[in-house]
């Protein structure tokens, strides 16, 4: 058997080399680690802005919609340009943390922004 390797479909250890590809033969699942590692999640686990495109921490994203701030006469006007976001599994759908110019710390929802 392989060291440490298991089928992704099924967890089973009982798994065999045929080539490039790695066979499971409790669920007869094929896959090929070296591009498994190098795919995106399918599973839904990205974060996409409002176009569609793919957020990673880093970017810099532009709000495409005046938000008003919970719990202050803020606005947070659309157009407006947010640098070195930080992806987070939050509450509320919110799933980026970042630092606003004139606001501060703020959680924002991917689909009120877009790449820059």
């Amino acid at each position: 058997m392989s060291d440490d390797l298991k089928c992704p479909q099924c967890n089973s250890e009982h798994v065999y080399q045929d080539g490039s590809l790695w066979i499971c033969p409790e669920c007869a699942h094929e896959w090929n680690p070296d591009a498994a590692a190098s795919a995106p999640a399918a599973d839904g686990s990205e974060i996409r802005d409002a176009n569609g495109n793919v957020l990673a921490d880093g970017d810099s994203v532009t709000v495409i919609k005046d938000l008003k701030v919970k719990g202050s006469s803020l606005v947070i006007k659309g157009g407006t340009k947010v640098k070195s976001i930080r992806l987070t599994d939050g509450a509320n759908g919110h799933n980026i943390s970042c630092k606003i110019d004139g606001v501060g710390a703020m959680d924002l929802k991917s689909e009120f922004v877009k790449k820059a």
